[in-house]
């Protein structure tokens, strides 16, 4: 089926009488607003004078710029902060609940993988995720149930910062996901930027000349097979960062129920290496790593060894290890027994109300 073809924004014809609020310095100050900033009271919460700026809120990364003029990869993004040197820390979503995303935003972590590869949603739930982390700018990374067109298409019409792709175990593979991300002629991404959340629905006219830019794209090595060509596919014109899989790696290898065996960190080793070898100062020809802490190898020594961006929890285990850790003390009062029950009567009153 073919995409239909949809009018640019710019096409499309001048709005008449929205009650909205306008910045006069805004690309779209053209749209005609019933509102008339002279009859505004001193009470209104609203400056039109004043244009929201990053000084204003601090904390708080600038707007992208809907200018039509292709730019450079903004100062914020995932991308230019990996070429800045700085080490990330993220978390991953398999959850899907907004409520927990919402939180792992306002906590701090630098990005968020939304897992639909082995989470419980798709992409109507990730959106719901990216809407959820967007409220505190943190940067969204989708990784993919699986390595293809339909889905990297999907993915990125929703605009997140990153996409990850699973299970790449050679450079042609590595070549293939760059092409999803890209439009004709560079790639075979299929195209209704006009209209989709990526594009701010059509108003960011800048769009198809950032988006290459500011794309973070991951390939996510973990076999044996993948391994032995890491260097080959760290060096794909378009690979951004080889996230490694340290789990599924050591279940090729042999060892499902043992990924700390000695073989399996050699083989993590070798890889390390070959990735690392391919990034030239600046992060120019060859792409970053990437990769999760273990209980045998944690997010401090990932760091150590040259991991620029570091995923350290996953949501749900972090609620179960909370969870069985509040079970547990509860039972272990009450193993305790009557002494400690005579003890909280003996001066419960003077506990209380001293607490």
């Amino acid at each position: 089926m073919s995409t239909p073809s949809y009018p640019p924004f710019s096409s499309l014809p001048t709005l008449k009488k929205i009650p909205i609020f306008l910045n006069p310095k805004s690309p779209f100050s053209h749209i005609s607003s019933p509102i008339n900033p002279k009859t505004l009271s001193n009470k209104s919460p609203i400056n039109l004078k004043t244009p929201l700026s990053q000084n204003s809120c601090p904390l708080l990364p600038p707007l992208h710029s809907s200018s039509t003029t292709p730019s450079t990869t903004t100062s914020n993004s995932l991308k230019a902060r990996l070429k800045n040197g700085e080490t990330l820390y993220g978390i991953f979503i398999l959850s899907f609940s907004p409520t927990i995303a919402e939180i792992a935003g306002l906590a701090g972590y630098d990005f968020a993988v939304v897992d639909m590869e082995h989470g419980f949603g798709g992409i109507a739930d990730a959106l719901e995720c990216i809407r959820a982390l967007a409220a505190s700018r943190t940067p969204v990374v989708l990784r993919l149930p699986e390595s293809s067109a339909v889905w990297a298409k999907k993915a990125l019409d929703l605009g997140p910062q990153g996409i990850m792709f699973p299970m790449i175990d050679s450079p042609k593979e590595a070549r293939k996901a760059v092409s999803y991300c890209r439009f004709p002629p560079k790639g075979i991404r299929g195209s209704a930027h006009t209209v989709v959340r990526a594009s701010d629905y059509g108003i960011d006219e800048g769009y198809l000349g950032n988006y290459e830019e500011e794309l973070l794209v991951m390939c996510q090595v973990e076999s044996g097979e993948g391994v032995e060509r890491i260097e080959e596919i760290a060096g794909i014109d378009g690979v951004d960062c080889v996230q490694m899989g340290p789990l599924d790696l050591s279940a090729s290898l042999g060892y499902l129920w043992d990924p700390g065996h000695k073989k399996v960190k050699e083989m993590m080793r070798k890889a390390e290496n070959g990735v690392m070898g391919t990034t030239k100062k600046g992060g120019n020809g060859g792409a970053f790593l990437a990769g999760f802490a273990m209980p045998h190898d944690g997010a401090e020594n990932l760091r150590l060894r040259g991991y620029r961006m570091v995923s350290g929890a996953v949501d749900v285990g972090l609620f179960r290890n909370a969870a069985v850790e509040d079970v547990r003390k509860f039972k272990m009062g009450l193993d305790r027994g009557s002494d400690h029950e005579m003890e909280e009567e003996k001066d419960g009153d003077e506990k209380y109300w001293s607490e």
